[in-house]
């Protein structure tokens, strides 16, 4: 079982801070939602997290073993990954090229090979497009690249800021269904978007984020979107 515990995380960019004393918790089989406008700190909570942006104060355990000062590989090496805004695909390789990219330092050889079956097998539009230059992709299939690149790096726990970002419903809707199955397979999943609505119907937990802390936490059970709209507006 893994379980990823922020602790009072705080980040700033010089005198502005971003995240004032975040806590959360998220544990193997678990979709957790970071909600909110954007502005409010949610990217900046995720790449604290995988740890490209340094903690101001607080800590981020990752399985019991605190994640402060240790370097984003290595954070990557002990199971932590992250999809980044805006995809970051690397456009002039191939879908096969970024994939294997994504292995390197987790996997070798045969492994690497099952790797690659693996995320293709959980996006098989993916494999109809793995010799085409990633740059050339649709937004769709460069988010399913992204996601299938963090993926190669054999996580424990799968953070993604934004994967519904510049996507069609249907797209949306696709890829929503893979992080359902991704944690249904046993990942711990942190999802960090703008998205309620979508966002509503997979995750247990909603954790809304208003100007850089979290000011409500709760059970999607108890959440309606309606509800949560007042909430972003600032009406309780």
């Amino acid at each position: 079982m893994a379980e990823l515990v922020l602790k009072d995380v705080s980040v700033a960019y010089g005198a502005i801070v971003a995240v004032q004393s975040a806590s959360l918790t998220c544990s193997s089989g678990e979709i957790i939602a970071v909600l909110g406008p954007n502005g409010a700190g949610k990217s900046s909570l995720a790449r604290a997290t995988i740890g490209t942006t340094p903690l101001r104060s607080g800590d981020i355990v990752l399985d019991g073993s605190s994640l402060r000062g240790v370097p984003t590989h290595q954070r990557v090496k002990r199971g932590l990954a992250l999809v980044p805004e805006g995809r970051l695909v690397i456009a002039s390789l191939t879908t096969q090229d970024n994939l294997e990219l994504g292995g390197m330092g987790k996997r070798r050889g045969r492994d690497l090979k099952t790797g690659v079956a693996s995320v293709y097998d959980l996006f098989p539009r993916l494999y109809e497009r793995r010799d085409v230059a990633s740059g050339l992709l649709s937004g769709g299939e460069q988010q399913m690249l992204a996601i299938g690149r963090a993926l190669m790096s054999d996580p424990k726990v799968l953070v993604l800021d934004e994967p519904s970002l510049g996507l069609a419903p249907i797209v949306i809707d696709l890829v929503f269904e893979k992080i359902t199955e991704l944690a249904e397979l046993g990942l711990a999943v942190l999802v960090v978007e703008q998205n309620a609505r979508a966002s509503l119907e997979i995750a247990s937990t909603v954790h809304l984020m208003r100007g850089g802390r979290i000011s409500r936490t709760a059970d999607t059970d108890d959440l309606t979107i309606d509800a949560l709209s007042n909430l972003y507006t600032g009406v309780e």
